[in-house]
């Protein structure tokens, strides 16, 4: 697959996972690199994700609670928003007893894995980099699992990952 750039995609955003619970190496070793973004349980991230991601969104996966934590790979938005059917299913973790399929509660979309950084961008390297002071990752309190990220954003971080170290 060709590789993607910023100005092929509507928007980027960033997605949080711990790698030791779904790693970006993990999403890369699915079947066509796709998998849903599932169990996303906070109003603002599911807002997101129903709204705002649509098909062909770039995405960068950040690994949390990691040593270091990083920004480490890029997927692609392959389906927009659905009712994520993991809270209607009483065997499954993220299971929401309020949320039921006629009136889904929570939603998720289907991502892609495109690339893996040739090197993880790390958050302690994040922070000292001109041009994303606004980035949302870096504010105080920031711990939405799913995040805009602007196109300037996005440029300055991809060109640092595929950099050869």
């Amino acid at each position: 697959m060709p590789k993607l750039s910023p100005s092929s995609a509507k928007r980027h955003w960033l997605v949080k996972s711990e790698p030791d619970v779904f790693s970006f190496d993990a999403l890369m070793s699915r079947p066509g690199r796709t998998t849903h973004w599932d169990g996303v349980r906070n109003y603002q991230a599911r807002n997101t994700m129903r709204d705002d991601m649509k098909k062909g969104d770039l995405v960068f996966f950040y690994h949390s609670s990691a040593d270091p934590t990083a920004i480490v790979g890029t997927a692609v938005v392959v389906r927009a928003g659905y009712p994520d059917h993991t809270a209607i299913d009483p065997e499954d973790s993220h299971f929401d007893p309020k949320s039921r399929k006629e009136a889904p509660t929570w939603y998720m979309v289907d991502l892609k894995g495109i690339e893996k950084f040739v090197r993880p961008v790390t958050l302690a390297e994040l922070k000292g980099l001109h041009g994303l002071e606004k980035m949302t990752l870096l504010q105080k309190g920031s711990r939405l699992s799913v995040q805009p990220v602007s196109p300037s954003e996005w440029e300055i971080i991809y060109a640092l990952g595929m950099a050869k170290a």
